[in-house]
């Protein structure tokens, strides 16, 4: 039952996430000329901060397959658990973006990404750098049970950060599920390049683990 506890809640996250922060994106058109792409910036890291003190307490708040394979690279979760977890963050992502779809429609975009300048190349740069800096703040802020109170709002404003940084040239990925759920309902070049921000974010989530790794922050202060 804790098990499944933990999948639900992951569940949730992702589809909250996706519900708001890329509905945000949606119907702000997340422009840059105009300053709204900071309105979606916020809102994925306001997600975050909600989720984490929401849900955090049940699952650890993922809700991103990049995370969860930082998490198991470092050995803080079982491949068991890894799977349930990116199921269940795929599938909050495919409801939360069918929500979305039945209130705006898929001609507002949904909030998908899409490839820099048409190249998959500076694409997978770009997200996996994005999505390297982002799990490593997660690992490291997780890594000391005396952070447990601020790390939500560190994990948030870290979001934050690499969206203020990616929109423009991603709309920012770094998170397989979050880009998986409005592709599929958008689908045409959404949907053919999705794959981009389903590989780069897994490679930037175990190159943070690695990085972690590297500095000596494995060991978890209980």
């Amino acid at each position: 039952m804790n098990t499944l506890r933990k999948y639900l809640a992951e569940f949730v996250g992702t589809f909250v996430l996706v519900l708001f922060a890329c509905g945000t994106a949606a119907v702000t058109g997340c422009k840059i000329n105009d300053g709204t792409y900071i309105a979606t910036a916020l809102a994925f890291g306001l997600v975050i901060v909600a989720m984490a003190y929401s849900i955090g307490n049940v699952s650890g708040c993922h809700v991103n397959p990049a995370v969860s394979i930082g998490m198991l690279a470092t050995g803080r979760m079982s491949v068991k658990d890894f799977i349930g977890y990116v199921i269940f963050q795929f599938l909050g992502a495919i409801v939360g973006a069918a929500v979305l779809n039945s209130l705006i429609g898929v001609e507002t975009g949904l909030g998908v990404n899409g490839l820099y300048k048409d190249c998959v190349c500076a694409s997978l740069i770009v997200e996996v750098i994005l999505t390297c800096v982002f799990v490593l703040a997660v690992l490291g802020v997780t890594s000391k049970q005396k952070n447990s109170v601020v790390a939500g709002l560190v994990i948030g404003l870290s979001l934050t950060l690499v969206h203020l940084l990616g929109i423009p040239f991603t709309g920012t990925s770094v998170n397989p599920a979050r880009s998986f759920g409005p592709a599929l309902f958008v689908g045409g070049a959404a949907l053919c390049n999705v794959w981009v921000f389903i590989v780069a974010p897994l490679v930037g989530g175990l190159l943070a683990a690695c990085i972690h790794k590297l500095l000596g922050c494995g060991a978890r202060d209980e």
